[in-house]
């Protein structure tokens, strides 16, 4: 997935529950475009309730492109079939995409109840519809799956587009901090890569305060290896990005080992050069790729769980 340095959103959309699942409270009826604003938690609230967020909606023109995300899973899954796909038929007939019953399957028994998002656009969830896909983003759809896991579990997501790593740090870890989260996703990094005079130093300086801040004893912390969109580009291949994503990968992977995070793997994931996982401008995920991001987050906090009980 990628980023854009465009302003803050002035409203905020809640999901879209179009899953065939029974109503949900993290969710609610929201617009593609047309965003209705949703109460923000305040700082030290500490009882928050499940908090809707932003819907995948069409992003803000951007004329540079940045390092876009696809999750990876450890296997090429089979192909599905395609009687009886409901109302987003192609998403349920995508191999990399997870039915509501396979997720609850590899989360049944998870132990999180308080989920956290911090980051920039990617964690707010930006990018643009797909035909036959849920318009929902990657952070909405984890939080999902959880509360059906846990019917008990909140969700607070504090993702704003254009912010670099040490903007994410001063304006949200302290607040997240408190919402007392025992599952978090730090998602940031990519707009410091687009900045002039780049260095990884600064960006692993800032990242290793974040995931200090946030990587509290019984809280599990995850964040994404990006995907290259050269790989569904050619005109991007041999370019800046290619290099670039490595070395932000690098810094993600270096930090996040030293705080004990799991890392979602992208870079390699089999739809990463697929050009319909992302949006128009190339700088964010279309709805399916929310909808791919989701699912290998969904693996790879099964995968943990596992290797936990």
């Amino acid at each position: 997935m990628t980023y854009d340095n465009g302003a803050a959103p002035s409203a905020r959309t809640v999901a879209d529950p179009t899953d065939d699942q029974a109503p949900d409270p993290i969710a609610g009826k929201a617009s593609v475009q047309a965003a209705s604003p949703v109460s923000d938690p305040a700082d030290d609230q500490a009882s928050v309730t499940t908090v809707g967020r932003t819907s995948v909606q069409t992003p803000t023109t951007a004329t540079t492109p940045a390092p876009d995300a696809a999750p990876a899973p450890a296997h090429t899954p089979a192909a599905r079939p395609t009687a009886l796909l409901g109302d987003h038929p192609a998403e349920a007939a995508d191999p990399h995409c997870l039915s509501a019953e396979e997720a609850d399957a590899l989360l049944r028994g998870a132990p999180w109840r308080r989920f956290a998002v911090v980051g920039d656009s990617l964690a707010e969830g930006l990018g643009d519809p797909t035909p036959g896909y849920r318009t929902e983003s990657w952070a909405d759809r984890t939080a999902r799956a959880l509360r059906r896991a846990a019917p008990d579990a909140t969700y607070l997501n504090l993702g704003l587009r254009g912010l670099t790593a040490g903007q994410v740090r001063a304006g949200q870890a302290d607040r997240a901090a408190r919402f007392a989260p025992d599952l978090v996703a730090i998602v940031c990094g990519g707009n410091d890569l687009l900045l002039p005079g780049f260095s990884p130093d600064v960006l692993a300086k800032e990242l290793d305060l974040l995931f200090g801040r946030l990587a509290a004893p019984g809280t599990t912390v995850f964040t994404y290896a990006l995907a290259n969109v050269a790989a569904a580009v050619p005109e991007l291949r041999g370019g800046p990005l290619d290099g670039g994503v490595a070395v932000l990968n690098e810094v993600t992977r270096t930090v996040a080992k030293r705080h004990g995070a799991v890392v979602v793997e992208m870079y390699d994931h089999p739809a990463g050069a697929d050009r319909d996982l992302y949006s128009a401008d190339l700088i964010h995920a279309s709805a399916r790729g929310h909808a791919v991001i989701a699912a290998a987050t969904l693996r790879a906090l099964a995968a943990e769980f596992s290797t936990g009980r």
